[in-house]
């Protein structure tokens, strides 16, 4: 019985996976950090290697051996360094390099016996299968249409998915390392040269566009999500000239008029000029112009003004299709369900947060929130779930230190990874989480200036209150509210509050209701007045 209960034990602890992706331009490992209670991962560590595989010998098309030489002695650190972590298997794929070339499979047969790496060589379609299981376990997606793009070195995967199956997966032989050595001959590129290209990428990209294009039979308007280091780096460029930075490009929104401005740019500066760009590395300024226009041709022929950057993309793929294959994960469908819920519960794990009592005061803040509609905020409901999520965090700033912790609390959910919330979504949890105690916001703060918009100010400003509500009645360790009940009358908010048994005396929770009064004539305009249903 007991070695029953050791083995079960050690099953629901976390564990490691390592994934590597072999690309045309780079080699990738990732360190994912699985729980099987929550049956979700993390990311522990990602390292990259710069080896250019897709650079071939000319004439025979093969791998050359000092392309070889240099992805032989990354995959051999990788495997060393994946061992370190004590990882329970390392996944490796390859991808366009490797499957094109003549000498591919004599490749992977020498990183078997050389280092003992199993590589699988995937198809294009099977890339893209795994692209879409990346961006699905670190973005939302429900039933919207969605266009996923990932431009890689020597392939661009297009894929038209939604939350519950991919549509369409293709894969285009034209990608950012391909161009550049078959193509570009001087910098900056000449007119014609540059019109060539443009021609060239829509009739290697036409059949993938025409075939996700006629399988979107809905109505919804398809968001446009793209991956890959050529995305991100036009991302890093654009938010470089943003006052306010994001901290992450991960859910981070861009217009094809500022990828315009920016192709346009690029197309102009001669490679040294592109190297003293302080956001993208020097070897990504090496191969960026093609890829920045597969990126802007694609959008132009897909009809899309803007796009969505995922971090999440091949390598989590393979650790998403790793756990389906070992029983953690039953369907798609159903983490994608659930996303927003596993990443707040990871974080507030993380934390140390104090679930039974974050639950509670999110289940008020709820029932607050749907009893309060007209009375204490207007708010469409889209704030709903962004108020539980904040609930459910609002303490985790006591992790660092308990005086003045919802400003920590702030920075906690600020820097973290909160999986399938967008950009603005995730700066309007971490608001709520902080002006759910003590002063409201002042114009000054930083947590107040990073709001995009006066709509998500006034969100932050309506489930605040209810936060702060909510855990005003909730200062005792157990739980004395039943529950509780408001009304309008006239200028005033008349709360009634219930006790959980009868002998429990609500006269703590009745006097700090009372002392939020203030802050409630100051957000709302009405006064405050407060009942117990055991008042003598």
């Amino acid at each position: 019985m007991e070695n029953t209960k050791e083995t079960l034990i050690e099953r629901q602890k976390p564990f490691y996976v390592g994934a590597i992706d072999i690309g045309t331009n780079s080699i990738h490992l990732l360190i994912a950090s699985i729980d099987p209670l929550l049956n979700t991962f993390t990311i522990d560590l990602a390292e990259k290697s710069t080896t250019r595989l897709g650079e071939r010998d000319p004439d025979t098309g093969d791998l050359t051996a000092a392309a070889i030489e240099r992805s032989l002695e990354a995959l051999k650190q990788f495997k060393e360094l994946a061992e370190s972590y004590r990882v329970k298997d390392i996944v490796s794929v390859a991808t366009s390099a490797v499957r094109e070339a003549s000498n591919g499979r004599e490749f992977v047969e020498q990183v078997k016996t050389q280092i003992g790496l199993n590589i699988d060589l995937v198809s294009g379609a099977e890339e893209a299968r795994l692209i879409y299981l990346g961006v699905l376990s670190g973005m939302q997606f429900g039933e919207t249409p969605h266009f996923l793009i990932d431009i890689g070195g020597g392939s661009t995967e297009l894929i038209l998915a939604d939350g519950k199956e991919a549509s369409a997966l293709t894969s285009s032989r034209v990608g950012a390392v391909r161009l550049q050595r078959d193509f570009i001959r001087e910098e900056p590129i000449p007119i014609l040269r540059r019109e060539f290209l443009k021609t060239f990428i829509q009739g290697s990209m036409e059949p993938a566009v025409e075939k996700v294009k006629s399988r979107c039979l809905t109505d919804k308007k398809p968001v446009m999500v793209a991956t890959s280091g050529t995305s991100m780096a036009i991302g890093s460029l654009v938010a470089s000239e943003e006052s306010n930075p994001p901290l992450k490009l991960h859910g981070y929104k861009i217009a094809i008029t500022q990828i315009d401005i920016w192709v346009e740019k690029l197309l102009n500066m001669k490679p040294e000029e592109r190297k003293k760009l302080s956001s993208i590395s020097d070897r990504r300024s090496e191969i960026i112009v093609p890829g920045a226009l597969i990126l802007q041709t694609a959008m132009r022929m897909l009809g899309v003004k803007d796009l969505i950057l995922s971090e999440r993309a091949l390598r989590e793929g393979i650790i998403f299709d790793w756990m389906f294959r070992h029983g953690l994960l039953k369907d798609s469908f159903s983490f994608q369900s659930s996303i927003r819920e596993r990443t707040v519960l990871h974080q507030a794990q993380r934390f140390s947060v104090d679930t039974l009592y974050a639950a509670r005061v999110a289940n008020h803040s709820i029932n607050l929130f749907d009893k309060s509609q007209g009375i204490l905020h207007n708010n469409d409901g889209t704030g709903r779930g962004l108020l539980w999520a904040a609930a459910m965090l609002h303490t985790c700033g006591q992790h660092i230190n308990r005086s003045g912790y919802h400003k920590h609390s702030w920075y906690l959910i600020r820097h973290g990874d909160l999986l399938g919330y967008s950009q603005s979504e995730h700066l309007i949890i971490a608001s709520i989480a902080r002006y759910h105690r003590r002063s409201l916001p002042k114009k000054r703060h930083d947590s107040w200036m990073s709001l995009a918009n006066a709509k998500d100010k006034q969100t932050v400003l309506e489930m605040s209150l209810i936060l702060r509500i909510a855990s005003i009645i909730n200062k005792r360790p157990e739980p004395f509210i039943d529950s509780f009940s408001l009304k309008l009358e006239g200028q005033k908010v008349i709360f009634t509050l219930s006790a959980k048994y009868p002998d429990q005396n609500l006269s703590l929770e009745k006097w700090s209701l009372l002392n939020c009064g203030f802050i409630i004539k100051e957000t709302t305009g009405l006064e405050l007045e407060v009942y117990t249903n055991n008042e003598n």
